[in-house]
């Protein structure tokens, strides 16, 4: 135990000084207390409260974890609270600012979680990937083109152009990585859950988002998008 605290405590110390090499500013990690209070906080969002009556509630690992959990095919049922995920399937194809996705973080009245993981590619992975992707849209070019249908300049030379930037900075020695967008939904009961998502899904449209809700995967999403555990998707 004493070997793995040193290992794990050497991986902190790695992962800090790599952010703070990206110009970003890394917070605290987690103490138990901390970390607990996340975990149940997540499954029950009716004890975030609590702790502003007496401190020390909900402070326990042993204790973070739900109740109970029922996942159906398209929510959640956790503690206190009805959840469901949505996956952002299309990010913006144009340029955006950089505070584009301010309609789907800042909606007032709305519990969310909102997580993007970023997955680096090994560099032949990517390379095939994007090989992949100009040759379909060589193929789809010719296809349209051999049919007379009249296709949309504008987007397809701009996708065509984004492979192009890619590949260059891919044998430059840049990295390409692959993002995931969740956002987990909470409400008290499933008519207000169904209202937060309508509300969700519109505030996505305005930022150039397309979001789906992910049926089948409800309690694995999840664990992914509303707790602080950095998991791979």
């Amino acid at each position: 135990m004493k070997g793995a605290a040193a290992v794990l405590n050497q991986e902190m110390h790695t992962l800090t000084t790599a952010l703070r090499s990206a110009d970003l500013g890394p917070g605290r990690w987690l103490g138990p207390e901390q970390l607990a209070f996340a975990l149940r906080a997540a499954y029950d969002p009716g004890a975030a409260t609590r702790p502003e009556r007496n401190p020390q509630l909900g402070r326990d690992l042993a204790g973070a974890g739900p109740v109970a959990v029922r996942e159906t095919w398209t929510g959640l049922r956790t503690d206190t609270a009805f959840d469901a995920v949505l996956w952002i399937s299309e990010w913006p194809r144009a340029q955006v600012f950089p505070g584009f996705l301010a309609p789907l973080l800042l909606s007032s009245g709305i519990r969310r979680s909102f997580s993007l993981t970023i997955i680096p590619m090994r560099a032949d992975q990517a390379a095939r990937d994007l090989r992949r992707k100009r040759t379909a849209h060589i193929a789809d070019q010719a296809q349209r083109a051999k049919i007379g249908q009249i296709e949309d300049a504008a987007t397809t030379t701009a996708e065509y152009a984004d492979v192009l930037k890619q590949e260059a900075d891919l044998t430059s020695g840049h990295g390409v990585a692959r993002y995931t967008g969740l956002i987990a939904v909470s409400a008290k009961t499933l008519e207000e859950l169904q209202a937060a998502l309508a509300a969700i899904e519109q505030a996505a449209i305005q930022a150039s988002l397309e979001t789906r809700l992910l049926a089948g995967q409800q309690a694995q999403a999840f664990t992914a998008a509303a707790l602080p555990l950095c998991r791979e998707v």
